[in-house]
């Protein structure tokens, strides 16, 4: 699905991400953690060509993304506020992308009614503009706005912040839901080693920009992973 050969991205002469190379195979569903500054949201904007690589390429499909714009139907994210549309209701962001990706209007109230126990009755129907909402609530809407269509690739970033706990573990599962499905790929980033060993069959360790670890979700791996950041604390310490 994914193949990233070489790929460094560079600011005022320092490097902030220099991946040698990457496979993320179709059906995977993929973490990557790491520290802030590690390179994360950096490698995401990569793959979503929003910001030019210094040197390397990424490809979906084997389409390389800054050459071209045939992975974007199949493509979604959230990775912050700037992919909603902050002056719109909810419901008018949502059949927004809906007429873009193709769906129905059946098919759009089908689908945000399997997500009501989500929204916690706070979202739909309150006359509120996006903007007016709770910084989780927004988070919400994104996330919910970037499975609209049926995507083949999901990208979000820190999808559990700013969420409150029963909606997180909601957003678990429905994250594994996804999981389960073998033609969706999903890239997640997340700051909460708990949450992203439950919803990964595979996670990467940025440090400084650099792949430090390349694991296969366990039993151990929240274990695996705990034991070394706190290694990397005593190494500064």
């Amino acid at each position: 699905m994914i193949n990233i050969e070489k790929l460094s991205k560079n600011y005022s002469g320092t490097n902030v991400l220099d991946i040698e190379n990457i496979q993320i195979p179709s059906g995977q569903s993929f973490g990557l953690v790491g520290n802030n500054g590690a390179g994360k949201t950096t490698m995401f904007n990569l793959i979503l060509d929003l910001i030019p690589p210094t040197a390397g390429y990424i490809k979906i499909n084997d389409i390389q993304v800054n050459k071209s714009e045939k992975w974007k139907p199949f493509t979604t994210a959230y990775i912050d506020e700037t992919f909603i549309i902050s002056y719109l209701f909810p419901e008018e962001f949502f059949e927004f992308l809906a007429n873009l990706r193709g769906v129905d209007k059946q098919e759009l109230h089908d689908f945000l009614d399997y997500f009501k126990d989500f929204f916690n009755d706070e979202i739909l129907g309150k006359e509120k503009y996006i903007r007016d909402l709770s910084k989780g609530n927004q988070k919400k809407v994104g996330i919910v706005g970037a499975l609209i269509g049926n995507p083949k690739l999901i990208v979000l970033d820190e999808p559990f912040a700013n969420l409150d706990p029963s909606t997180q573990i909601r957003l678990k599962t429905l994250l594994n839901q996804l999981r389960k499905d073998k033609e969706v790929t999903l890239l997640i980033s997340s700051h909460d080693l708990g949450h992203i060993t439950e919803v990964t069959d595979r996670i990467v360790v940025l440090d400084k920009g650099l792949i430090v670890k390349d694991i296969e979700t366990n039993t151990n791996t929240l274990n695996e992973l705990e034991i070394f950041f706190q290694e990397q604390i005593q190494e500064h310490a």
